[in-house]
């Protein structure tokens, strides 16, 4: 049986520039669509059931971080459900990836792959829960819907979005385990917040470029976390939607998930540097990421990025834009692609069902300041 691999289907990307033998499998990331972005693959490897197979991917060294591939392991399924970690190496620009197929296909990815088919799927099993609606917000470039799930509640308005970067794909699902907790009926802190706080969520901001495979981009090369001070229909109809929808409601809370290619480590980014900051946006700041860090091991707050200096924030993103435009407490959650250095797993490394878990904590840290967003 030959051997084969592929990406044609959702959220796949990789170009095969050889598959002679299973230890001759050479394949180059795609770039995002006009864009010099790549570095998210999705492949499907057959015909290698029980070979061992040395898969390299050669040009590593071009993508956007190459300083995430030191110390990463590449992810791999058989059923596309449960995802664990493989040998993997990187070396002079080539990441090797190793791995013996126990069946006659096998499933390889940057991260576990969060697809548009299972996007709809969560629609639809979220919108089927009490007090939950659902609506469009608007179209893609690629015609896609942008869903936003609202929860009603009381009068505080909480935005939390994912996925704006669609490689990241540990932001999807975050948001089920957000979801999970929000609709459950006999959970405490999902009452006490739905008494307080009506939810607007929208899980993918970037449809286009989840479907594509894109690591960072939509449809046009637009990275939608740089489209936040001025947005257009022909460029980041996104952001446009997005935007338009928190004007209606307001914000007191905002939440943009991501992941990162480089730290092996959970934290949050501020708006620090804003010109409208208030010494009581910090403090609320300052005490969320405190209370995360209690109520989850995995999350910590010595590592992450450099605050920007007073007045130099860069309001073409979206945290920074929403902090400086609604007075609220905003932040970007970041999600590593790499295991996570404070407890590693050998198996799984950072997982989706980590991520599930961190979103029903960042939820509970959000019960412990609610009381304090206006």
């Amino acid at each position: 049986m030959p051997i084969t691999v592929s990406a044609a289907f959702d959220s796949g990307n990789i170009e095969v520039l050889r598959a002679d033998g299973p230890q001759a499998i050479d394949l180059a990331i795609r770039k995002d669509a006009h864009s010099d972005f790549y570095q998210w693959f999705y492949f499907r490897l057959s015909g290698a059931r029980g070979e061992a197979c040395r898969v390299r991917i050669t040009n590593c060294a071009g993508s956007a971080y190459p300083g995430g591939w030191p110390d990463y392991r590449a992810v791999v399924s058989t059923d596309r459900q449960t995802w664990t970690r493989t040998e993997t190496s990187y070396a002079d620009g080539i990441l090797t990836i190793d791995v013996t197929p126990a069946a006659d296909s096998i499933w390889i990815a940057y991260f576990a792959p969060y697809t548009m088919e299972r996007h709809h799927d969560l629609i639809a099993r979220i919108a089927a829960a009490p007090g939950v609606t659902t609506r469009v917000l608007g179209t893609t470039l690629d015609g896609q819907d942008l869903d936003c799930i609202d929860i009603a509640g009381g009068p505080l308005q909480v935005w939390l979005y994912a996925r704006q970067h669609p490689g990241e794909t540990m932001a999807e699902y975050w948001m089920e385990g957000a979801f999970d907790r929000l609709i459950d009926a006999a959970d405490p802190v999902a009452t006490a917040l739905r008494a307080k706080a009506s939810f607007h969520i929208i899980p993918n901001m970037n449809p286009d470029g989840s479907r594509r495979g894109h690591l960072r981009t939509n449809a046009v090369g637009a990275n939608l976390n740089r489209e936040w001070a001025g947005p257009t229909l022909d460029r980041s109809p996104e952001v446009v939607h997005a935007l338009a929808a928190m004007d209606a409601t307001g914000a007191d809370f905002t939440m943009d998930v991501h992941g990162d290619e480089s730290l092996p480590h959970n934290f949050i980014a501020g708006f620090e540097g804003i010109p409208k900051i208030t010494d009581r946006q910090l403090g609320l700041l300052g005490d969320y990421k405190a209370i995360l860090a209690r109520l989850s091991p995995d999350f910590q707050t010595r590592i992450g990025y450099p605050p920007s200096a007073p007045g130099r924030a860069n309001l073409t993103m979206s945290t920074n834009q929403l902090a400086n435009r609604f007075g609220c407490l905003a932040m970007t959650l970041e999600m590593p692609f790499k295991d996570a250095a404070e407890n590693p797993d050998p198996v799984a490394g950072w997982s989706p069902e980590r991520c599930r878990a961190l979103g029903r904590d960042c939820l509970a840290a959000l019960l412990e300041v609610v009381d304090r967003l206006r």
